[in-house]
């Protein structure tokens, strides 16, 4: 079920998303709760961390939410909990200090 919310939302976000300051951004995982309510969403973006960035992800998390449920023909749609993914850009860094 992650792997398919994970898919399914980096489609939505190039296809159907409307927000300019979304573009670039990738989804790297999706971590589910025992009772599937609650989806953490990994993501990063080629520009880096920013506070405009996890305004548009939250605002655009009810349409998200939405899209999935219709794509996915879900009954119910976890709430979406956006986390930057640090293990990128940790990656980058320790291989330039070894």
């Amino acid at each position: 079920m992650a792997d398919e919310i994970m898919r399914e939302l980096g489609r939505i976000i190039v296809e159907e998303s409307q927000d300019p300051r979304l573009e670039f951004l990738t989804i790297t995982g999706v971590r589910l709760n025992k009772d599937f309510s609650i989806a953490e969403v990994l993501y990063t973006h080629y520009q880096g961390q920013s506070p405009e960035l996890d305004k548009s992800l939250k605002k655009a998390g009810g349409f998200f939410r939405s899209s999935l449920g219709k794509n996915l023909k879900l009954r119910y749609v976890p709430e979406l909990r956006f986390i930057w993914d640090s293990f990128v850009e940790e990656m980058v860094y320790d291989g330039k200090h070894q």
